[in-house]
């Protein structure tokens, strides 16, 4: 028997060996008490409500800025028009 032969099937039965154990370490690492779920509960709802705080105050602050670019648009245009119309009447009401 040589070694080239079994190499890849020993290397294979290693490896899984050593993450099968890798595993079971991890476990127990992993679980937490109901009173730590509930506090990372508590956090979780903390940062998600933050977030939509932080979205409410951006959207409302985009909208409370195309409103004013919409009424400035909108109070220049009729100025302009008004003038337009001002001309016009200048216009033929001159003695010239």
């Amino acid at each position: 028997m040589s070694f080239r032969k079994y190499a890849p099937v020993l290397f294979l039965t290693v490896a899984l060996a050593g993450a099968t154990l890798g595993m079971a370490e991890a476990a127990p690492q992993d679980e937490q008490s109901p009173k730590q779920d509930m506090k990372d509960a508590g956090h979780a709802t903390k940062n998600a409500v933050k977030d939509t705080g932080r979205a409410t105050k951006k959207t409302a602050k985009r909208t409370g800025h195309a409103v004013k670019r919409g009424t400035k648009k909108a109070v220049n245009k009729t100025a302009e028009k008004t003038q337009e119309g001002a001309d016009k009447v200048r216009d033929k009401t001159d003695p010239n």
